[in-house]
């Protein structure tokens, strides 16, 4: 039986790490996409990489940006790949408002450079798998947000996915492309991006609990996420693409925990006993000895801010038979663990 072949644009983050691994493990060829830079930045991969000088590879890498429409292309008619999944973005919020241009080029068109490289190929019948984001539903006042609920967005990087949901659905119907949208809310894991929240609040409280580190600088406390595992997530993924209709799913724990509620869990987890003291800019986490270990930095406080997530994934649950298989307790530990053993505990 011929093996499938995905291409991964996006395959040196979390999720592309995930995916690549589980890909690889229902025995597809995987290729996936970074761009040419002065470091090699494949940390994330070390243990799948394959030397190029090396026959019959199953994980192989190729230079190309989602910037570069020939670049895109010649990629995929090259490959002519079974799936491809486009986890590539710009897509840290903050940074989309001081680089909005960029992050709608890469997060927007990115999109529909792929999308147009698959329609003009006639040879083979490619499924496309968008990564969305909860992000997109933003200033939403619904409780808990599903396919249905409409778009807010709040920000550069949430508009850009935006355009990508909406063109990738409009394909999907003029072309008759196999193409789905997950909606993914808040993944977490111990590969997240050290600049997102969770990894910043879970390796700064694990450096101060082992005094590496005295302070943390954070953002709005009460924004309330629905957080889940990267490597549940991606499973879901690769569901939507082995479904026999293409469709659109919201991917989800349908929990929703505070930034607060998160900081406390890793401080039970670290045996660390917080203190909270003051409102508003002035609220301030104390330990156990009376040191102030987290602090409130404007320099963190979004120019839009979206309080309120949480995703339905009942439509997920009923067709594709998903749901999440760790909590966020589970989460927790696993990301806790993997900073103690960074540290050398």
């Amino acid at each position: 039986m011929k093996k499938k072949i995905a291409l991964i644009f996006g395959v040196t983050g979390q999720d592309g790490a995930y995916l690549s691994r589980f890909l690889l493990n229902k025995k597809y060829i995987v290729h996936g996409v970074i761009r040419r830079s002065s470091s090699f930045n494949t940390s994330r991969l070390e243990d799948i990489y394959e030397d190029p000088s090396l026959k019959n590879r199953k994980f192989i890498l190729h230079y190309g940006d989602l910037i570069d429409s020939s670049s895109v292309s010649s990629l995929i008619s090259k490959i002519m790949p079974d799936e491809i999944y486009n986890l590539a973005a710009q897509s840290h919020v903050a940074v989309s408002y001081t680089i909005p241009e960029y992050t709608s080029n890469v997060d927007g068109l990115g999109t529909l450079r792929i999308l147009d490289a698959i329609k003009s190929i006639n040879k083979k019948k490619i499924k496309f798998y968008q990564a969305g984001t909860s992000e997109m539903f933003g200033g939403t006042q619904k409780k808990s947000q599903n396919e249905n609920t409409p778009f807010d967005p709040q920000s550069p990087y949430a508009a850009g996915k935006v355009f990508a949901h909406t063109i990738t659905r409009i394909y999907r119907n003029a072309y008759g492309i196999y193409a789905c949208n997950g909606i993914l809310f808040n993944h977490e894991s111990p590969l997240r991006g050290e600049t997102f929240v969770t990894k910043k609040i879970v390796k700064g409280l694990t450096k101060i609990k082992l005094k590496k580190q005295k302070k943390l600088y954070l953002g709005n406390l009460y924004s309330k996420r629905d957080w889940g595992h990267a490597g549940d997530y991606v499973e879901a993924m690769w569901k939507m693409l082995n479904q026999k209709k293409p469709n659109d799913f919201v991917i989800s724990t349908n929990k929703q925990y505070t930034i607060k509620q998160f900081i406390n869990i890793v401080c039970n987890k670290l045996k660390i006993k917080i203190k909270w003291r003051g409102k508003g800019l002035n609220e301030k986490g104390f330990d156990q000895n009376n040191n102030c270990i987290i602090q409130i930095d404007k320099r963190y406080l979004r120019p839009l801010e979206v309080h309120n997530l949480r995703g339905d994934f009942s439509k997920a649950k009923k067709i594709l038979k998903w749901r999440p298989k760790r909590n966020l307790n589970q989460l927790v530990e696993e990301m806790i663990d993997y900073e103690l053993k960074n540290n050398g505990q």
